[in-house]
């Protein structure tokens, strides 16, 4: 680095005397006090100097290592768009040392001058025009790296100046997106495997409602279709006998003999048991058909519109079709109260669903525990304008750490196959979307959650 010569400094007027006459001893004095005044200033001057020298090699070696560090491709170039100044990435992109660049059109970077030359002379000429942003929007351009492969890179192109403000060229940085592109691309691929593996857990949460709602409809229907083939079979068994009879009849037997025919096939016993039988049959189809017009109602979840819907039956449905079989088995009971007459907006299914999920969770908490008298009680707590329904268990409760992410997506309690974590997240998202609120409460006698919708009045 070189340095600059400090400036010269006239010396002083001093009182020197005539020619041929004596200086005193006071004027020597003068004469060397004023010379110890001017090289103090010059020893003053020297020190300074050296000081700015050193801060302006400070801010050389900051930028450099800047430029060094930097990830980004940085070339400085003249008016003429000749390259003065390169950093180290933008070197290691092109394989080529600084010697070899200097002095280079900038567009020799490019892996098709023929096609994008023009586009850098737009760039320069926009950073050149006054009033205008220079950076606006990056511009795609693509790079000859080491191996001769063009690499594509965003640019931008600013103006660069001195300290008088004067324009010296222009500054190009850009950042390749070949990389960025990949990662953005194996973002995607792992968003979409995600959303693949959320599908198929939310179809495995379908797949468990399905079969508590299977188990449910099945034990319902089971006792009306029995009652109704046990009376089927028994009026076939009669059919037969009377057919019997009446060839006897028409085979033109005598009085007493039809007659022994008739005690013997038990004819007149038939007779007043048939209308009990049909009546029998025809209550059991209608109940089974009440089953399933209820099934129909309660189907459909996503496809179902919002209307009044009476709370009271749908917890019945929900108790009935997870209550049955598997509770009965384990001593599980539960006490509803019952809440007649309140009504909310909304969709029978998805709160059928809610409510299920929430009997069949305290199910499994109270049974698992091995609780002696197992149970859960429903009770309704009414307002004008709010309904609250509180599911109390008496099993192991929820830990209260525990208590802030029992409604996220994908975290469970159970045990490692049992479930899949998005019960409650559901529920959580259904009662949202009804206008509610879903909480859960630790207790120290075993867990509540209450689902608060508005009443429709």
């Amino acid at each position: 680095m070189t340095r600059k010569t400090p400036p010269s400094l006239s010396l002083p007027d001093l009182p020197l005397p005539a020619s041929g006459e004596g200086m005193d001893e006071a004027a020597w004095l003068e004469v060397i006090q004023k010379m110890d005044e001017v090289y103090s200033q010059l020893i003053q001057d020297e020190i300074e100097l050296e000081r700015k020298n050193a801060e302006l090699e400070q801010s050389h070696q900051f930028i450099f290592s800047v430029l060094g560090a930097m990830s980004d491709l940085v070339v400085a170039c003249s008016e003429a768009g000749e390259i003065q100044e390169t950093n180290e990435a933008l070197r290691t992109l092109c394989g080529k040392r600084e010697e070899e660049l200097i002095g280079r059109p900038v567009q020799e970077l490019l892996a098709h001058p023929e096609a994008e030359a023009d586009r850098v002379h737009e760039m320069m000429a926009r950073a050149a025009a006054p009033g205008l942003p220079s950076d606006r929007e990056p511009v795609e351009l693509h790079l000859r790296d080491a191996s001769g492969q063009a690499v594509p890179v965003e640019v931008r192109c600013s103006p660069r100046h001195d300290g008088a403000g004067v324009r010296l060229g222009h500054v190009f940085v850009g950042r390749p997106v070949g990389e960025l592109r990949r990662a953005y691309q194996q973002l995607q691929e792992a968003h979409e495997a995600l959303k693949r593996t959320q599908q198929q857990l939310l179809h495995s949460e379908k797949m468990a409602s399905l079969g508590l709602l299977v188990a449910g409809v099945a034990h319902e229907l089971n006792n009306p279709i029995s009652f109704v083939l046990g009376n089927v079979h028994a009026l076939k068994r009669y059919c037969e006998r009377i057919a019997a009879y009446i060839d006897a009849v028409h085979a033109g037997q005598d009085a007493r003999q039809l007659q022994a025919l008739r005690q013997q096939l038990r004819i007149d016993h038939m007779l007043a048991d048939m209308p009990s039988l049909i009546d029998g049959t025809i209550e059991g189809a209608t109940r089974t058909a009440e089953i399933v017009n209820g099934l129909k109602r309660f189907s459909a979840v996503d496809r179902e519109e919002f209307q009044p819907v009476e709370l009271d039956a749908v917890v019945q449905r929900a108790i009935h079709w997870v209550g049955k079989g598997a509770a009965a088995a384990n001593g599980f009971n539960v006490h509803w109260q019952g809440a007649p007459g309140v009504c909310v907006r909304g969709s029978a299914g998805q709160l059928l669903q809610v409510f299920m999920n929430l009997i069949q969770n305290a199910m499994d908490a109270v049974t698992t525990a091995g609780v002696p008298s197992p149970e859960l009680r429903i009770e309704a707590q009414c307002s004008e304008d709010r309904v609250v329904l509180s599911f109390r268990d008496n099993g192991p409760g929820i830990p209260p750490d525990l208590v802030h992410r029992i409604f996220d997506p994908f975290f469970t309690t159970k045990p490692v196959g049992k479930g899949t974590g998005l019960g409650l997240s559901i529920s959580y998202g259904i009662v949202e979307r009804h206008g509610g609120r879903l909480t859960a409460h630790p207790r120290p006698d075993g867990a509540e959650f209450r689902v608060e919708l508005p009443r429709l009045r």
